[in-house]
């Protein structure tokens, strides 16, 4: 036992001389200066390997910012972000012309057009909250535009 560790003390001491009897030289002594002679002259017609790489970006969202004609340079604020909500007179045209509101469009949310709203969820199968929420409004959309209810005149 006394002979391997004997042994491996004096394996790891020559190991540790031989790498520290070693001169390493400095960077400025491995650099040479190179002049405008030496780099005219150089052979620039080694082949050039070029690799593809793939970058993948970020995919951004941009919105579109309206601006307004008769105020240039002033901009139009976007619409919110989420689903359409529509005016107390799309609601009532469509509800007319779904035949579940008798009243005048006046752009009014009164008892008788929650009343047409709740009715008109009955018939389709919705929740009767009397709400017009993204549900409803996607039922009720659908008649909106089947004939011109008649506006409130003058």
């Amino acid at each position: 036992m006394k002979k391997f560790v004997f042994v491996a003390l004096v394996f790891a001491l020559g190991t540790y001389l031989y790498g520290c009897g070693k001169k390493q030289q400095s960077l400025e002594e491995v650099q040479q200066p190179m002049s405008m002679e030496t780099l005219t002259t150089m052979n620039t017609t080694a082949p050039a390997t070029v690799q593809a790489i793939e970058v993948k970006t970020p995919e951004i969202k941009v919105e579109p910012v309206f601006v307004t004609a008769s105020k240039p340079g002033k901009l139009e604020s976007l619409p919110p972000a989420g689903p359409y909500k529509p005016t107390p007179v799309e609601i009532q045209t469509a509800l007319k012309n779904a035949s579940f509101y008798t009243g005048e469009v006046d752009g009014k949310l009164g008892s008788k057009t929650k009343k047409a709203i709740a009715e008109f969820q009955k018939a389709n199968g919705l929740t009767a909250d009397g709400k017009v929420g993204p549900k409803t409004w996607s039922a009720l959309s659908k008649s909106l535009n089947l004939e011109k209810a008649p506006s409130k005149s003058r």
